[in-house]
């Protein structure tokens, strides 16, 4: 399955387009992670573990995108984007395309 930000692919032609598909990701934010996040943010540098999250969130919202795009028998998901929000106290990451079918060459 190919996915991309970009509304076309070179050397390839939409023969079909199979409908809008999305993957939501909601997770809970950590105590103890928060605290060290803090102590980062004070002395400053990467919170480590909060890049690991949000990578693991990114890569299960794009996994339930394109499970609903093989399910409408789409070999491409194509026009992504992908946001990243605070819902309360958690984070959701989000994720839309358009599934379509791409023939093999132009």
């Amino acid at each position: 399955m190919l996915l991309t930000t970009t509304p076309s692919v070179e050397g390839k032609k939409v023969v079909q387009y199979c409908g809008i598909v999305s993957g939501e990701t909601i997770f809970a934010t950590n105590v103890i992670r928060d605290f060290m996040a803090g102590i980062r943010d004070f002395f400053g540098g990467r919170s480590k573990s909060y890049e690991e999250v949000l990578v693991r969130a990114k890569n299960a919202a794009l996994q339930e995108m394109t499970d609903e795009a093989v399910r409408m028998g789409a070999n491409a998901v194509i026009g992504i984007d992908l946001d990243y929000e605070t819902v309360g106290d958690m984070m959701m990451v989000s994720c839309s395309g358009t599934a379509v079918i791409l023939s093999e060459t132009m």
